[in-house]
């Protein structure tokens, strides 16, 4: 006697989930039983969306060699009788795995199930064939949930409603409805629509409507905003990472043909060994400096145009002499490091903050790395730290021609937290990077003394780590050029404080800053002999 299971559409669980309890109930044989997954009757789908498949409809059963009066007898799930109890694991294993395209799930799953109802002891044979056969099936379905959250495409279609985006994929198994609650997530503002040879979904901006299957025809085909999409795909391919084994692994040559950068994959891969090896032509003063080459700091015997991180001379032209006077000088500085892309966060930063400040100024103050407020105005020390800086300077009455105001590093790091860009901490390596527009700097303006405010300051400044809190308020000595170097923590320590303790900690900050007002009086008043003092004294401190 072979028996037949009906079921409503293949990716109907609830109906499937019906069917195996009214099979098991009954006490079917799993090689004596048949089951339908009949498909979904074509039409419109969103005019007849098949919002009733996805709650439970009971299974049919129909019989073959049996008479009809047998025939007409045929067992459906019985709402009364006493419910199937699997172990919730396999449940849950059978959610992903009677999704698999495979017409061997049917036979797989309910043979498992009447092995455990016969013997607890079976769900935890791990090697089991028909288990190993599911576990497979339910890890394809989830990969391809993945593929087509990571591959759908949607391009902008008019209709009588507006704006709706539409896509077109084509999966391998039945997946739709359980991919589709991620794009409510990801879109929930907008009209869009998934159109499948296994069924569509459409959502409206309020519920989810399921439909029959569509043809590529369906779908709208490219539109204007693919091209700039495109240009996009081309500027970030980097040759050099190109690995085709784990691309084709990673992004299936099946999906290529619904995926428009599908078609510069090619070309792209054809061109990749010569841009590679522009690539390394190209070498950059950071990569000269890390070899242990000698390489001229930028300004220094180079012009715009001329140092390797503004492009270069081109063979046989002739480099404008450098700038005269140290005004100009600091000035090409500062337009050289704008199209600096030394440091891994550079490409993320809204622009370099330079420094700023004249060129000859007595006492030059570094802070660390420019904050967000900073990145956007394209100044140093204009946020909150900043301005607390500020005060302590207006308060201490130093006159801001003999200032010059700058950072470490030249970019501002930071990571997303909800709609705010919050600080990070610069890696070692990341303020090598900037070191030499640093050290550029102090060659340029020539200052007399130099404060370092925070710990990243102190570290370029010295080109050692040092301990911010036992030389806070203490002066030392740059092995370099001798310049002193007087120590202290960085203003936005001070905003960390509690509000109630805020005022009483600023002023202790400004306090301590004060023991460099004493070094900035004695440099303007002396111009011999007054660095090699303070250095002298630090030591004795």
């Amino acid at each position: 006697m072979l028996i037949s299971l009906i079921i409503p559409a293949p990716d109907d669980l609830p109906g499937i989930f019906s069917a195996l309890r009214g099979a098991l109930h009954h006490g079917f044989n799993p090689d004596a039983v048949r089951w339908d997954d009949g498909r979904v009757r074509q039409s419109s789908w969103i005019d007849d969306p098949l919002q009733g498949s996805h709650g439970g409809t009971p299974c049919e059963f129909e019989t073959h060699g049996r008479s009809p009066a047998e025939a007409s007898r045929a067992p459906h799930t019985d709402p009364a009788a006493p419910p199937v109890r699997l172990p919730r694991a396999f449940i849950e294993l059978l959610r992903s795995a009677l999704l698999h395209d495979s017409p061997e799930r049917f036979h797989a799953a309910h043979t498992l199930a009447a092995a455990i109802l016969g013997d607890r002891r079976a769900w935890n044979d791990t090697l089991r064939d028909d288990r190993l056969r599911l576990e497979r099936m339910a890890r394809e379905v989830r990969r391809e949930i993945h593929k087509m959250h990571a591959f759908v495409r949607f391009r902008p279609l008019l209709d009588e409603a507006g704006e709706c985006h539409v896509a077109w994929f084509e999966p391998a198994h039945h997946v739709v409805r359980a991919a589709a609650p991620f794009f409510v997530d990801r879109f929930a503002s907008m009209r869009w629509a998934i159109l499948t040879p296994r069924g569509s979904v459409h959502w409206d901006r309020h519920a989810l409507r399921f439909g029959p299957p569509a043809t590529r025809e369906d779908a709208p085909g490219p539109d204007e905003g693919e091209g700039l999409w495109l240009a996009y795909y081309r500027s970030v391919f980097n040759p050099a990472r190109l690995k085709p084994a784990m691309m084709r692994r990673e992004m299936p040559v099946r999906f290529w043909r619904n995926l428009p950068e599908a078609s510069q994959i090619t070309s792209l891969m054809q061109q990749a060994d010569q841009r590679a090896h522009g690539m390394e032509t190209r070498v950059s003063p950071a990569r000269e400096r890390r070899a242990g080459r000698t390489v001229p700091l930028p300004g220094e015997g180079c012009h715009e145009g001329v140092h390797p991180s503004c492009g270069g001379t081109q063979a046989g032209q002739v480099a404008e002499p450098p700038p005269a006077s140290p005004s100009q000088r600091l000035a090409s500085l500062a337009h050289q490091a704008s199209c600096c892309e030394e440091c891994d966060f550079a490409a993320d930063a809204t622009q370099t903050v330079w420094g700023e400040g004249r060129a000859g100024a007595t006492l030059m103050l570094v802070g660390e790395q420019p904050g967000d407020q900073e990145d956007l105005a394209g100044r140093p020390f204009v946020g909150p730290a900043g301005q607390l800086l500020h005060r302590a300077i207006g308060a201490l009455q130093w006159p801001q021609e003999e200032l010059y105001f700058t950072n470490a590093i030249k970019h501002f790091k930071y990571e997303w937290r909800g709609k705010r860009r919050i600080h990070k901490t610069a890696a070692q390596r990341e303020a090598s990077a900037c070191a030499h527009w640093l050290e550029a700097e102090i060659a340029t303006v020539r200052p007399r003394a130099l404060v370092a405010l925070g710990r990243t300051a102190l570290a370029s400044l010295l080109q050692e780590a040092v301990s911010i809190e036992a030389h806070a308020g203490r002066w030392l000595t740059r092995t370099s050029d001798g310049l002193p170097v007087y120590v202290m923590p960085h203003p936005a320590a001070v905003l960390r404080a509690g509000r109630d303790s805020l005022p009483r900690r600023e002023a202790e900050w400004t306090a301590l800053l004060a023991g460099a007002g004493d070094a900035l009086r004695a440099l303007r008043a002396g111009p011999t002999g007054t660095s090699d003092q303070i250095a002298s004294s630090s030591r004795h401190q």
